[in-house]
Formats: structure tokens, C-alpha cells, sequence
């Protein structure tokens, strides 16, 4: 049975247009299969025998569409299977123009209110066609019952050409015995590791439950070749990956769960929140919602961590400020222009946390890694942790006690001495008199023709060359009256003339009170 939906025959038919809880959105007319038979009882728990159903929805959407568009499906008593498909039309447009772009999701009978309990999955613009049954669904997808009651395909018209954007979207329901759902088997929080030690993670990676190629298997092997301790599986706009890494941890390889928030102002890390937690992401900064959805975050046990803040890709760039951040993502994958536009914002906050006497935000490192040719572990931050488990590696990045690392080849000390033989790390304070002379010491490993700088408050005050081979010691001296904190960079050689050159690592800061 196929049936057609063309809003663009006339008037764009909606049920409401709600506004002011979140970023708008459109709801269109309900497709209904209720004048479809029930079928025959098969006998076997009270499936059907009843053929697949299918309708097809046409429509265009105008450009200056809201971020999100909701086409209600009435799913029936009796589906095992709701599977959807859909296409657009990719509209020629002038250079500089944006043109079509479509994303799709899914939320179940519990409906479609911000927060709530109705969310089954969201492939974003990563694929053409999904499904759900009770005991399996497509990555991306949470597997489960599905329920008869009103249904929303969710449709997310990322960019929208001119001319509108014409879409197709096709629903097919399948009938029978509903099946089971098994119960997810997710990572345990704790590794054996090594006590007390560096750790070194990747904290942002996709895998094929969102826009990345890897498989978790591939990922996990990854990760264990780059020398990485612990991952965080963080999909965009889905938990559904939770359960997907089942016979991959292991003594060495500590596996987190969290979520990459991808909101229209910007994306943000959920790190290591409780397994099975899905945060919202239909907001942008001007709905006031983010502090809400940062608290639910920490609620799960997990830190807030905006990702990329000076990306260029549309809807990338960070715009919920960092009031509410337990770190941020200062290197993403390759070292770029974008990266030393974020180090250098938060060497300013630095600035102004010191000037404030307020609390600092951690600066940490990720690969974003989706598909080959991307490293995992490029770069990584390096955490000092009381044991390799999800606690200690949370309260190692919250308190700063990290550095990051383009790989497991480079390796840091840093801290200074002195006052009355005091000894801070990094992330730490040392107390000493305003004018009391303090060493400063980094010991390096693994960065063959770089330099090293140290940088303060006042900006960068000293640097040196490391040896040829790459292992070397730098110290310096100053005191806390003039350097409220000093931190660390190794650098390679500039290969633009009047530009710095792109980091081999990078630490968090020793605080100087005097």
C-alpha cells in the first residue's frame, strides 16, 4: 500500500508552529495507516499475518525552515518493524550559496518534548534509509518494542538552498511477532591499568552509529596500536553506540560512554556520562537551555567539554560561551589554524581566571578521528589518574592534572619548585613569596626538532631548542610576581614564515601564588 503526502501542492500543511522552548520547529499533517486491515492473528503472541504497509510523504520545505520538522506516522497494534527511508533533491546553487542539506530521526509514541523519553535515533545526514525492530535496529538506533501510538519522523533541514528544498520520505511498516529486546551489556569502569600513572585517552571518535566508517572493533584496535589507555564513544545526537562495545575492553583498554551534543551553535562533548544516557541537542544559544542540559550531563557522572570551538563548519563554531565547560578541546585532530585560534582563547581565559581569582577550565586534546585516513590518538590527552576507571580519569581532566600529545611517541614532565622546597605538577599551585625565585622544569621525549616555550600570563617569556634526538631538560627561573602560571609547549619548526609552528604538545598549567 502506497500512499502520497505533497505539501508542496499548496499551502505548507502543519499541525503547529512551537516556538520559545527550543529551536522552532514545524510539525507536519499525521500520515495514518489506520484504514489498513488488521490481519489475521498468526497465533503466535498476538502478531499478524498482514502485509508490509508503505507510504510515501513528498514535500519542500522553504528556505528560512525550522531547525527541525516532525512528520507524525500513527503506527498501528501489531508492528514488529518500522523502517524509513528518505531522499532530497541537492539543488545546483551559486558559489557562495549553501545548498540543500537534510538530516533524519526518529522519536518513538513517548513523543517529541525536549528532554523527554521518546528519542530511538538520529543518523543526522549520515544515511539514506533506517529501521527499528524490538531486537535489533540500524546503528544509530535503539533497538526496542514498536508501540502502536502517533510516532515522529524528525527531519533537520541543516541547510536549506533558495529554490526550497524538495524532499521524499517512505515508511514502510512490517508486521508479526514483536520479538525481544535484549538487555545492553555495556563497559565496565574500571581497568586494571597500572595505579597511580599516566594515562593517555582519545576522547572524541565516531564510529558507523553516526557519520564515521570505523566499526567499535576497528576503533578499539585503533586505539590499542596509537598506545591509548581509554576511548569515549561520542556519536552525534545518539547514545545508541552504549552497547556496542561488548568483547572490546579489556585489562589494557578502558572503555567510556558519552555523546558528542551536535546543537546549530555549536557541538560539545558529553565525557564518560552513565551508560545508556541520551542528552538533547534541539536547542541553539538563544533558548537558554544549555546550562540545563550541562547540569544533566554532570548529573550522569560526566564533564561538559565544548569540542572544535573555532571550527568553520557551519553550525560548529561555539556560541554557548564556557561558563558552564569542565574543559574544552583546545587541538582537534591534525594541528590547524582553527586549533591555535582555540589555545590561544583559552590562554585568555587563563588570563582572566587568574585576574578573577575564579576557577580555571582544562584545556584537553582529541583525534575527532571518523574514517581512514584519520589517526586515533591524534592528538591525546595524557591524564595522571589514581587508576585507569571511569572515576579517575574524570577527576584527572576536571582538576587539570593532563597534557596533550600528538602520540604516544611524545612524552612530558612539568612542574616547578621552589619557596620552602615546595614542589607543584601540572594542574597544581605553588605557594611561594611574590618574589621568591621559582624553577620551572620540563623533561621531553619523543619530539625530535622541536622547541620548547614556556608561556605565562604575560605571554611567552622563554623558549629553547630540544636536542636532535628529541629528549632534552629545559628550566627556567622566575617568580610569582611575575608569572601567575606557567605552562608548556613543544613545537615543530614553523613552516610559514611569521606563524608559529604547529604543536607536538602542550600542557595545562603550574599556578605561581605568592
Amino acid at each position: 500500500m502506497t500512499g502520497s503526502h505533497t505539501p508542496q501542492n499548496g499551502p505548507l500543511r502543519r499541525r503547529g508552529l512551537l516556538v520559545g522552548t527550543a529551536a522552532t520547529a514545524l510539525t507536519l499533517s499525521t500520515v495514518s495507516f489506520a484504514n489498513a486491515a488488521p490481519g489475521k492473528d498468526n497465533g503466535k503472541g498476538g502478531g499478524t499475518d498482514q502485509a508490509d504497509l508503505t507510504k510515501t510523504v513528498r514535500g519542500t520545505l522553504p528556505a528560512g525552515s525550522p531547525d527541525f520538522v516532525y512528520l507524525p506516522v500513527e503506527v498501528p497494534r501489531g508492528v514488529r518493524e518500522i523502517a524509513v527511508s528518505y531522499t532530497y533533491e541537492k539543488t545546483p546553487v551559486p558559489a557562495g550559496t549553501q545548498g540543500n542539506a537534510l538530516d533524519i530521526g526518529i522519536f518513538d509514541e513517548r513523543g517529541t518534548e525536549l528532554g523527554g523519553r521518546g528519542f530511538r535515533g538520529w543518523s543526522g545526514g549520515a544515511r539514506a534509509d533506517f529501521f527499528i525492530r524490538a531486537d535489533v535496529a540500524t546503528p544509530g538506533y535503539v533497538a526496542g518494542p514498536v508501540r502502536a501510538g502517533t510516532w515522529n519522523i524528525a527531519l533537520g533541514p541543516y541547510t536549506v538552498a533558495p529554490e526550497g528544498l524538495p524532499y521524499e520520505v517512505t515508511i514502510t511498516l512490517r508486521f508479526g511477532e514483536p520479538g525481544t529486546t535484549p538487555t545492553p551489556v555495556y563497559p565496565p569502569e574500571r581497568a586494571k591499568g597500572r595505579g597511580r600513572a599516566w594515562y593517555r585517552g582519545d576522547c572524541h571518535l565516531h564510529s558507523v552509529h553516526s557519520d564515521g566508517k570505523r566499526t567499535p572493533a576497528e576503533i578499539a584496535t585503533a586505539a590499542r596500536a596509537a598506545g591509548l589507555d581509554f576511548i569515549n564513544s561520542s556519536e552525534h545526537n545518539t547514545h545508541a553506540a552504549h552497547s556496542a562495545w561488548q568483547g572490546l575492553w579489556g585489562d589494557d583498554l578502558l572503555i567510556l560512554t558519552g555523546e558528542e551534543i551536535t546543537t546549530r551553535n555549536g557541538h560539545v562533548i558529553a565525557l564518560a556520562t552513565d551508560p545508556g544516557t541520551f542528552v538533547d541537542w534541539r536547542y541553539r544559544a538563544r533558548d537558554n537551555r544549555f546550562g540545563h542540559y550541562a547540569k544533566a550531563v554532570r548529573r550522569a557522572g560526566g564533564l561538559v567539554v565544548p569540542a572544535h570551538p573555532h571550527a568553520t563548519c557551519i553550525g560548529c563554531h561555539w556560541k554557548f560561551g564556557f561558563g558552564e565547560a569542565d574543559a574544552v578541546e583546545v587541538w582537534n585532530g591534525p594541528y590547524t589554524p582553527e586549533d591555535e585560534i582555540a589555545l590561544a582563547e583559552w590562554d585568555n581565559s587563563l588570563v582572566a581566571a587568574v585576574r578573577a581569582s575564579k576557577p580555571w577550565v582544562p584545556a584537553m586534546g582529541n583525534s575527532d578521528a571518523h574514517r581512514e585516513p584519520d589517526k586515533v590518538g591524534l592528538p591525546q590527552t595524557v591524564v595522571l589518574a589514581e587508576e585507569l576507571s571511569r572515576d579517575a580519569i574524570v577527576a584527572g581532566i576536571r582538576s587539570g592534572h593532563s597534557y596533550i600529545a600528538e602520540s604516544s611517541a611524545v612524552s612530558l614532565s612539568f612542574g616547578a619548585s621552589g619557596g620552602q622546597g615546595g614542589h607543584a605538577g601540572i594542574g597544581e599551585r605553588l605557594r611561594a613569596d611574590a618574589d621568591s625565585p621559582v624553577t620551572v622544569r620540563l623533561e621531553v621525549a619523543g619530539a625530535p626538532g622541536c622547541t620548547a616555550h614556556f608561556v605565562t600570563d604575560q605571554g611567552t617569556l622563554f623558549t629553547a631548542a630540544l636536542p636532535e634526538s628529541g629528549a632534552g631538560t629545559v628550566e627556567w627561573r622566575t617568580t610569582p610576581a611575575y608569572a601567575a602560571y606557567v605552562r608548556a609547549e613543544v613545537r615543530h619548526p614553523s613552516t610559514v614564515p611569521g606563524l608559529p609552528g604547529a604543536l607536538a604538545a602542550v600542557t595545562n598549567p603550574v599556578f605561581l601564588e605568592g
